[in-house]
């Protein structure tokens, strides 16, 4: 039986341009709250704030975002977000004072989830529909990868506190991002917009803006369930850090996170086939419950064995999760509808990241960080109701099958 193909140029060149958009990402995270620190004589909160700025700056932009990608096309605002998240990464030369980079990071904010959801977009685009799990899975494992290298390469960028090396590097790495962007090639009426997908879009009657043209309604389930996920796992990517350094294990956190997004690449190609092949609940319940128990093993771990450990079950388990819920989130919502599924997926994922950085860093200064990552892991748990409840009894695998029957 022939089967259609996923590594394609174009789904290559998707997968690269990526990779150094979320390289920057990673790189900047860890360095900049430590550049604020050191250049800027910057506080705690004014170093927490270089991250929570950002992302509010990507909650502003996630809904404008889908909607720009549906009506004026995939390429275009892929190129134009890239653009203007290069730029941002220029801008930063001039923001010296704190209240100049602060207002750089939002813009930049705002650019990155117009360009990561126009990226997103194209390859859910490129990838035959037959293999939309395994694509997706193979397209997120290069995000998983940014997330393995960059935060290693920031503090080697930031090792001699020289900001010109650090915003160089930032911008070259950028601008391969938008080089590769340059080149994508989608499909025609893809490659378009809605002008082409829709003859509603081609009226010339202005239909006035609805909160409707912003989200998705059919990716809003699973969206809520990635939402309590991505708030439980801020508790790993925002404090990991100073939990090792609290139980005197600073040496194994570079190791905790590489070993992380090895478990993430290495069970990728199967999670992708998994999806394709039988329901997502098969991906999903499994996914869950490793992530949930890595987080609680972390949360009474002594010896560096043991963070290891957990690295691996949690990697295996969250590999298993993001792919998943980002294809739901495209093959619920109808094909004109592409950019908007994955803005709504981005905006709530991206929201439960900045809203669990905060909360759990309450926690964590009321008591510990091992009960924080005790309530990461029970508050991953609890996004089982809210899968079941939202997703699982209304919609499953017969629901996508009964709508790409329906679409054909």
């Amino acid at each position: 039986m022939f089967r259609e193909r996923i590594w394609t140029r174009d789904f290559i060149i998707v997968c690269l341009s990526s990779f150094f958009m979320f390289l920057t990402f990673y790189i900047l995270a860890t360095a900049f709250p430590l550049y604020v620190k050191d250049s800027m004589h910057g506080n705690q909160q004014q170093m927490g704030l270089t991250i929570t700025v950002y992302i509010i700056g990507g909650v502003i932009g996630r809904p404008f975002s889908g909607l720009w990608v549906d009506r004026f096309g995939i390429k275009k605002m892929a190129v134009i977000g890239l653009s203007l998240f290069l730029l941002a990464c220029i801008g930063y030369f001039g923001a010296k004072g704190i209240l100049l980079f602060l207002a750089v990071r939002l813009v930049h904010g705002i650019c990155y989830a117009v360009a990561s959801t126009a990226i997103s977009t194209a390859a859910s685009a490129i990838i035959p529909d037959s293999r939309q799990g395994e694509g997706i899975g193979y397209y997120s494992m290069f995000m998983s990868i940014a997330m393995a290298v960059g935060p290693a390469l920031g503090l080697l960028l930031w090792k001699d506190k020289n900001e010109n090396i650090l915003l160089l590097a930032v911008c070259l790495i950028a601008a391969l991002s938008l080089a590769f962007a340059l080149s994508i090639r989608l499909p025609g009426q893809q490659e378009k917009g809605m002008k082409i997908i829709s003859p509603m879009a081609s009226s010339h009657v202005k239909k006035p803006l609805h909160w409707s043209d912003f989200i998705e309604l059919k990716a809003l389930p699973i969206s809520i369930v990635g939402f309590i996920v991505s708030f439980a796992y801020s508790s790993l990517s925002g404090f990991f850090a100073s939990f090792a350094q609290d139980i005197h294990k600073s040496s194994i956190t570079s190791v905790f996170f590489l070993t992380f997004a090895v478990m993430i690449v290495l069970f990728r190609p199967v999670i992708g086939k998994i999806f394709d092949k039988y329901k997502e609940h098969y991906l999903y319940y499994p996914g869950i419950v490793l992530f949930a128990i890595g987080m609680i093993l972390l949360s009474q771990v002594h010896s560096g064995a043991a963070i290891l450990l957990a690295g691996i079950i949690m990697g295996i388990g969250y590999g298993a999760l993001l792919p998943c819920f980002q294809t739901l989130a495209v093959k619920l919502s109808p094909e004109h509808r592409r950019g908007s599924a994955t803005g709504t997926f981005f905006l709530l994922f991206d929201l439960g990241y900045g809203c669990g950085s905060y909360f759990m860093g309450v926690i964590a200064a009321f008591t510990d960080y091992r009960m924080m990552y005790s309530v990461a892991g029970f508050t991953a748990l609890l996004s089982v109701a809210f899968y079941y409840a939202l997703h699982h009894r209304h919609h499953g695998r017969l629901g996508i099958r009964k709508k790409q029957t329906e679409s054909a």
